[in-house]
């Protein structure tokens, strides 16, 4: 009799252990569906994209230094070229430019240049500016020189085409390669035809902010 009972607990215990299993793997199962509905098992669904943009207006992007000009350029970028980023090599430029005074904004966080005419976006630009050990200098510059054609005094007689200069110690705009990443010595690097047409567009004295 005993027996009899132990055997049919040991049975009922048997079977309430087999149903918390399945039960167990089917609310895994359901989990395991609905995280991947809600992109948390990682970027099965991201896709590839231009180099560090923001990717909607407000997404923060910490700076070190800066004015306001960099976040403004971005944003003016957007209302005026209809773009939230720019590739490696790619920029825009406006077909009609404005009257006013020339200036130029540069971010170093997102590796851009925008172009003012007055308070109008008339271009925009990826750069490659100082890689790691190397600086572009944060503040408010000045074009001190332009050349259409120079080349580097410390860099290995470098070209620096449509070369601009902004300090004493020779940092620059000018043409040059453009990886999608800071690669220089320090200057700002940008597309060539870009660096042509900016250099049409500027004169000694023009301004210059850079922030990072």
């Amino acid at each position: 009799m005993k027996q009899q009972f132990s055997e049919s607990v040991c049975a009922t215990m048997r079977k309430l252990a087999v149903a918390i299993t399945a039960a167990a793997v089917l609310a895994a199962m359901s989990t395991a569906s609905a995280a991947k509905k809600l992109h948390l098992f990682g970027s099965h669904s991201a896709k590839a994209r231009p180099q560090p943009q923001r990717e909607a207006e407000g997404h923060a992007i910490h700076y070190h230094w800066t004015l306001g000009n960099a976040d403004r350029g971005h944003r003016d970028l957007v209302a005026t070229f209809h773009k939230v980023g720019l590739a490696p090599g790619q920029y825009v430029w406006a077909s009609k430019l404005p009257d006013g005074e020339t200036r130029i904004a540069v971010d170093l966080v997102t590796q851009m240049v925008y172009v003012y005419r007055g308070e109008q976006l008339i271009g925009a630009s990826s750069m490659s500016a100082a890689k790691t050990g190397h600086i572009t200098p944060y503040g408010n510059w000045t074009i001190l020189e332009k050349r259409p054609f120079y080349r580097s005094k410390k860099y290995d007689n470098a070209p620096m085409p449509w070369m601009e200069r902004i300090d004493n110690y020779g940092i620059a705009f000018h043409g040059g390669v453009n990886p999608g990443y800071p690669a220089s010595h320090g200057c700002m690097r940008l597309p060539m035809k870009f660096a042509q047409k900016l250099y049409g567009v500027t004169k000694i004295g023009t301004k210059v902010v850079i922030e990072g």
